[in-house]
C-alpha cells in the first residue's frame, strides 16, 4: 500500500534505471530529468491558448482568485498561473473551485489546481487524458515529467488535477507533524507500541489543527474526489476523454467510472487497487503475491537459483532474528549527508521490501538478503536511511487517513489483520504481522482521526461496458498483479497485462506498457499487446559468496 497509504511510495523511475526514484511521503527522490529542451519549449509555447480554448474565464477574472474560503456554489473553472513546482508545468494551469462538502449545502468551497500539458502532435485527437494521481495524497503535479516522458501526451492533451487535500490544492491536507514523525521513525522499532504512541500522537496534532482551520476532514473521500473530476470536465467543456489513474487513483478511477460514466471513452489502471476488497488485510495478500514472486523470478534464472537458495526461508529467518535481535546501525545515506541511526528490526525489514520505491530494487533483494543472512546488513540500512530526509509539508496524510480510515480500515480488526498475516506469512512474528504493510498502527490513528465510516457507499465493485485497459507488474508487492485480472471480471471489455519483473507504478517503467497504452488509447477495444509476450525480468544481482560474520 502507500508510503502510509496505497500509492504512497508508488515511485516512477529513473530513466533506464529499472526502479522507482519518485518523492513520495518519507523518502526523498532522485533528481527529475530536465523538461526545457527546445521540443519541450516549442510543447509549452504550443499550449499557451489551451485553457482559453477549453473554458473562458469568466468575464473579468484575472490571474488567480482571492485567496480564503467562499460559499459554496456550482463548480467553476477560474485560468490561472501554474504553481512553482520542481520542473515548471510545460501548458496553462487554472483552479477548479468545488463545494467542500456536497452533502452540506451552503459549505465552503475548496480550489485544485489543473494543469493541462499540450499533445506533442502536430494533429491531436480531440479526446484528453486525464490522469488520476496514486496516495491518497500524492502529488499529481509531481507526475507530469513521467508522464510526458512515458509519451502520455503524444497524441493527446494532458490534464492533471491535484486532488483534494493535495499538494497545491486549497486548503492543503499535509500533515508536517506526520513527515516529522517519520524522519525520527528511521531511529526507532517498526513495530514498538511506543512508536505507535508517537505515530497517533503526531496525527492527532495534525488533525486537531486541520479542525481547527474549519476543514471537514470527512469530505476528503473517494466519493467526493470522483465528482471533482467529474466537475472538471463539465467545467472545461469537454465532450469525451480518457482516464489513467495508478495505485490509489485506480479505485478513484474505477468509482469515478461507477458513479459517472458520462463523457468517458476509455479507462486506464496501472497497479490496481480495486474498490470492493480493499482493506488492511488486504495488504498482506499483496505483499506475498509480490514478494513470492520476486523469489520464484530468481528461481528461474539459473545463475540466481544457484547463488540465493531457499530465498523463502531465508527471508523467514531474517525476520524473526531481526524481531528477536533488532540492529541499531549509524549509516552513510545513499546520496551523501551526516550519517543517520537507524533500526533494522523484522517489521522494517518487511516494509523495506513492499515499499518498492527505489531505495531497495527487486534486482537487489536476493542478494541484499543474503548478505544480510551473512551478517553485512548495509544495503538494508542505507534503504532505511532514506526515510529520514522527508519532503515536510509535500504528501497530504491527511488526505490520506481520511480515505483509509473512512473507506478500508471499517468491517474489519486487528485479530483480521494478524490472521491475514499468518496466511499470508507463516511462521513470521506475531509483532511484525499485526500491521498491515505501510500502515502500521493504523486502527490506532483512525481512533484519533475520527472519520464516518463510508464502506457502505464505497466497497462496491464497478460494472462497465467502457473499454478499459489493466496494466499490473508482476513484482508489485503493493498492489498484488492479481487483482488487475480480478477486477477485469465486471468490464467484460477490458484487457488485463501483467509486465514480468516490474513492480509498482509500472507505465514509467516499461517501455512496452508505454506502447500498450498509447495504442490503447488509440484503439480502446483492440490495444496491441504484442510486446508483452517476449518479456522476462532483468538479471538479478549477483555477489560473490560470503563467509558468515
Amino acid at each position: 500500500m502507500a508510503e502510509q497509504a496505497i500509492g504512497t511510495g508508488c515511485l516512477p523511475p529513473a530513466r533506464g534505471s529499472g526502479r522507482l526514484v519518485r518523492k513520495r511521503g518519507p523518502r526523498p527522490y532522485a533528481p527529475r530529468r530536465s523538461l526545457r529542451s527546445p521540443a519541450r519549449v516549442a510543447v509549452v509555447a504550443a499550449g499557451l491558448a489551451l485553457l482559453g480554448a477549453l473554458a473562458p474565464a469568466p468575464s473579468g477574472a484575472v490571474g488567480p482568485p482571492p485567496t480564503g474560503p467562499r460559499p459554496g456554489g456550482p463548480a467553476r473553472f477560474v485560468p490561472g498561473p501554474c504553481p512553482a513546482t520542481p520542473d515548471p508545468i510545460p501548458g496553462r494551469c487554472g483552479l477548479l473551485e468545488v463545494p467542500e462538502s456536497r452533502a452540506h449545502r451552503g459549505g465552503r468551497t475548496i480550489r485544485l489546481t489543473v494543469a493541462v500539458v499540450p499533445a506533442t502532435s502536430s494533429t491531436p485527437a480531440q479526446d484528453p487524458v486525464v490522469f488520476m494521481e496514486g496516495g491518497p495524497g500524492g502529488d499529481a503535479l509531481g507526475a507530469i515529467p513521467f508522464l510526458i516522458d512515458s509519451g502520455v501526451n503524444r497524441d493527446r492533451d494532458l490534464i492533471v488535477m491535484t486532488q483534494r487535500g493535495g499538494l497545491h490544492s486549497q486548503p492543503n491536507l499535509a500533515c508536517p507533524e506526520i513527515d516529522r514523525f517519520n524522519a525520527a521513525a528511521v531511529g526507532l522499532p517498526y513495530d514498538a507500541p511506543s512508536t505507535g504512541r508517537l505515530l497517533v500522537r503526531a496525527a492527532k496534532e495534525c488533525r486537531d489543527r486541520l479542525t481547527a482551520e474549519g476543514i471537514r476532514l470527512s469530505a476528503y473521500n473517494t466519493t467526493e474526489n470522483a465528482a471533482d473530476f467529474a466537475d472538471l470536465r463539465t467545467a472545461l467543456g469537454i465532450r469525451k476523454w480518457n482516464v489513467y489513474g495508478y495505485s490509489y487513483g485506480t479505485d478513484l478511477a474505477l468509482t469515478y467510472l461507477r458513479r459517472h460514466p458520462e463523457g468517458i471513452r476509455s479507462v486506464a489502471i496501472d497497479s490496481v487497487v480495486p474498490p470492493q476488497i480493499v482493506s488492511l488485510p488486504w495488504a498482506w495478500d499483496s505483499a506475498q503475491e509480490g514478494i513470492n514472486t520476486i523469489f520464484a523470478a530468481c528461481e528461474a534464472q539459473p545463475a540466481c537459483k544457484t547463488r540465493y537458495p531457499h530465498l523463502s526461508r531465508t527471508l523467514t529467518e531474517q525476520v524473526r532474528r531481526l524481531e528477536a535481535h533488532p540492529l541499531r546501525l549509524t549509516v552513510q545515506p545513499p546520496g551523501g549527508g551526516s550519517p543517520v541511526k537507524v533500526v533494522l528490526d523484522g517489521g522494517t525489514l518487511v516494509n523495506l521490501l513492499v515499499a518498492d520505491g527505489g531505495a531497495m530494487p527487486a534486482v537487489d533483494v536476493p542478494a541484499a538478503l543474503d548478505e544480510l543472512a551473512h551478517g553485512n546488513p548495509e544495503r538494508f540500512a542505507r534503504a532505511q536511511t532514506a526515510g529520514a530526509t522527508p519532503a515536510i509539508g509535500e504528501f497530504a496524510h491527511g488526505l490520506t487517513h481520511s480515505v483509509a480510515c473512512s473507506e478500508w480500515a471499517p468491517g474489519f480488526s486487528k485479530d483480521d489483520v494478524l490472521e491475514a498475516g499468518r496466511r499470508a506469512f507463516p511462521g513470521w512474528p506475531d509483532t511484525v504481522l499485526a500491521h498491515a504493510p505501510q500502515l502500521p498502527f493504523e486502527y490506532d490513528l483512525c481512533r484519533v482521526w475520527n472519520v464516518p465510516d463510508r464502506t457502505a457507499v464505497q466497497r462496491v465493485a464497478t460494472h462497465s461496458n467502457v473499454p478499459t485497459l489493466i496494466v499490473s507488474g508482476t513484482f508489485d508487492a503493493k498492489t498484488g498483479a492479481s487483482w488487475g485480472p480480478y477486477t477485469g471480471r465486471t468490464l467484460p471489455r477490458s484487457t488485463a497485462v501483467l509486465i514480468p519483473g516490474i513492480g509498482h507504478f509500472v507505465v514509467p517503467q516499461s517501455p512496452c506498457a508505454q506502447s500498450v497504452l498509447a495504442s490503447f488509447l488509440t484503439r480502446p477495444t483492440a490495444p496491441d499487446t504484442g510486446c508483452v509476450a517476449g518479456l522476462t525480468p532483468a538479471p538479478f544481482t549477483i555477489t560473490p559468496e560470503l563467509e558468515t560474520r
